[in-house]
């Protein structure tokens, strides 16, 4: 912008043009309204880069188009510990006449809007107002003699109880979730090219056969054979060494090496024989050797 041709003071156009400067742009979505009040020459906006004094005749702006929600409360209590907490009231001490008066007003606003949503705050407005009435009224003492409850003392209880279930959320919500903070990556590998070979300790293997053996024990049959024994036959064997000595001391006629049962049948054939009186068995005196020799002279 040049200067007037009247020879007036340079320094009021360079003075507009720094007005025109800090003239507000159209900002995005989001950011604050500093549009003056008072039109004074000074440019509301910019649109395109040029320039706007005026609103244009024809703009046509929504009732609804400048009504902004500052503050969601997800229900009455978060909404009345919000009040609370804002303005650093105690807690177990709330004023009430306050509190209420904000309440209501916040309450006024939504009814606007949406009646439905305003139900269960107005459930907790009527509240409010039947605590400060009680409060109003004179206490009576109970019959045993003890100080009344303070008719506040349930709210605060459920306002402590909702302000740590807020907070426990809150906790929640801060940690690392799938999807909102990071996302799992997935690699695809195809088996049948990349071939990999277990890796195997000689000590694992070692332990592992080990425990194979020992299962492989417990699980083990045991079979019992039997032996066809002939007392016959052993009659017969006893014979024919008594045939070829005149005595044979009694203990010379087992064989312990070929087992108990071959002893056993051995005595019973022994026995047998001295039944039939084949064989004589004698002994000198009480502890002495026994000796065994045929009844009969063999020819």
């Amino acid at each position: 912008m040049t200067a007037n041709a009247g020879g007036g003071d340079p320094s009021g156009n360079a003075g507009e043009q720094q007005r025109n400067a800090d003239a507000l742009e159209i900002t995005p979505a989001g950011q604050p309204d500093t549009t003056p009040d008072v039109i004074d020459g000074v440019a509301l906006a910019r649109l395109y880069g040029e320039p706007l004094f005026q609103l244009p005749n024809d703009l046509y702006i929504p009732p609804d188009a400048l009504e902004v929600f500052l503050e969601a409360f997800q229900g009455p209590l978060d909404l009345l510990l919000y009040l609370i907490r804002k303005q650093n009231f105690n807690i177990l001490d709330i004023p009430l006449a306050q509190v209420t008066a904000q309440y209501l007003e916040y309450v006024d606003q939504i009814r606007k809007q949406n009646l439905e949503l305003a139900a269960e705050y107005l459930l907790m407005a009527a509240m409010l107002i039947e605590i400060k009435s009680r409060m109003l009224l004179p206490a009576k003492k109970a019959d045993t003699g003890e100080e009344p409850e303070d008719p506040r003392a349930e709210l605060v209880r459920r306002l402590l109880e909702y302000e740590q279930i807020k907070l426990a959320a809150q906790e929640l919500d801060a940690l690392p979730q799938v999807g909102r903070d990071y996302v799992r990556t997935q690699v695809y590998i195809e088996q049948t090219v990349v071939t990999r070979w277990p890796e195997v300790d000689m000590d694992d293997l070692k332990a592992v056969w080990a425990d194979i053996l020992k299962r492989a024990k417990l699980t083990a049959h045991h079979h019992i054979s039997r032996e066809e024994l002939s007392v016959r036959e052993h009659m017969t064997g006893i014979l024919r060494r008594l045939q070829s000595a005149r005595f044979v001391e009694f203990s010379d006629l087992f064989d312990p090496s070929r087992g108990v049962p071959v002893v056993v049948v051995n005595f019973i054939a022994l026995l047998e024989l001295a039944k039939e009186t084949l064989i004589e068995i004698t002994q000198a005196e009480a502890f002495a050797p026994i000796y065994v020799r045929l009844s009969y002279s063999p020819s």
